[in-house]
């Protein structure tokens, strides 16, 4: 099954737009950032290693950086079949496929790169195959691919933590604390493998949905930790895991509970956008909130809050301007994005995830 006909199965008639192609697009990305675009798609490829996959710095969270290496190449429109990366993805795809553990793992915990932190790769990666075994048509890699999300997604359950949450590691490890960050990286997985066809327990989201409520303060933001808060909310909440929610909350069909309301606020107070300076994970935080902001868009954003003034609403074609002109401005000349301490690669995809999603290709990130 290749990617237009499971996008008309998986999305069936969702008013996203196709072309003459039939692929499904979104606005598609104004002219004024495409050079911008394709020096950075450049870049990423020109970094992924021989075997297939990238890195961070030090060759740090391996399994992760060629989930969102991957991705990156997948939103410009390549295939595993057809397109100026489609070598890129078939060899980031077979990296993936030969590090699947028994236990459904798409990582491996016995590196040091990986060590202690193997939920990161493993959520990335399952939300990068998800993409793929949507369009593969060999039957016996196809088969495969079900196999290694279908074991993936139950690794997924099996680590989840008593509260509902993730943490860098698996709950069935011992480990049964809470982050975050690594919670929402497996509830986009979640939902990617979903879109694909795979079967996901409507009992691990709930769970997972229950917990980001349970972790939202008076105020609207998202804490760090719901174990190390001793199991309630309190405080101001970190802009960039608030910003993450949003994104989760749309992506589990959440468009217009009071819950997402509530963290959109939150971000529009605590998240720059008109001038934008660096400040802590800021690549993080756009990831997601793009995402956030795309999904809503100008019409859905001024039905989520009608009482606003026109002049304060900050829509997608608003986020839109501010953030790609930063971006085009902040761009190294090689067409990467330098970032903290994870390095080149996340910054560089991260920006990339952010500057094509109007291009609409990919289920996971569409209207």
């Amino acid at each position: 099954m290749n990617r237009r006909t499971f996008l008309g199965t998986a999305l069936g008639a969702l008013a996203a737009g196709l072309d003459a192609s039939g692929r499904a697009r979104g606005d598609e990305l104004p002219k004024e950032y495409r050079a911008a675009v394709a020096k950075g798609l450049d870049w990423v490829s020109k970094a992924q290693q021989r075997d297939g996959h990238w890195e961070a710095n030090g060759g740090a969270y391996p399994s992760a950086m060629t989930g969102l290496g991957g991705m990156a190449l997948l939103m410009e429109g390549s295939t595993l079949r057809e397109g100026k990366y489609a070598e890129g993805i078939r060899r980031a795809t077979d990296w993936l496929m030969e590090r699947s553990q028994a236990n459904g793992l798409l990582a491996n915990p016995n590196i040091a790169a990986e060590a202690g932190r193997y939920m990161y790769g493993h959520g990335f990666g399952v939300l990068f195959l998800s993409q793929v075994y949507g369009e593969e048509e060999d039957n016996e890699r196809r088969r495969k691919l079900e196999d290694f999300l279908t074991r993936a997604v139950d690794f997924i359950g099996k680590a989840q933590t008593t509260r509902g949450g993730w943490y860098y590691t698996s709950a069935a490890d011992g480990h049964d604390m809470d982050e975050g960050s690594v919670t929402v990286t497996q509830m986009q997985a979640l939902r990617a493998a979903k879109n694909a066809g795979i079967a996901v327990p409507k009992v691990i989201i709930d769970k997972a949905l229950k917990y980001l409520e349970n972790s939202t303060t008076d105020g609207g933001g998202v804490i760090y930790s719901l174990a190390q808060a001793g199991g309630r909310a309190f405080g101001g909440g970190q802009p960039a895991l608030t910003a993450a929610a949003i994104a989760c909350a749309f992506s589990s069909g959440e468009y217009s509970s009071p819950l997402a309301k509530k963290w959109i606020k939150f971000c529009q107070i605590h998240i720059p956008i008109a001038n934008i300076q660096r400040f802590g994970h800021d690549e993080y935080t756009h990831y997601y909130y793009a995402q956030a902001m795309y999904v809503l868009g100008d019409e859905s954003y001024a039905k989520m809050f009608p009482d606003s003034r026109e002049a304060e609403r900050l829509t997608w074609s608003r986020y839109r301007k501010a953030m790609f002109d930063h971006l085009i401005k902040s761009q190294s000349a090689d067409g990467s994005w330098s970032g903290g301490y994870i390095g080149q690669i996340f910054a560089t995809t991260a920006y990339l995830t952010i500057l094509q999603l109007d291009n609409g290709t990919l289920p996971i990130y569409q209207r």
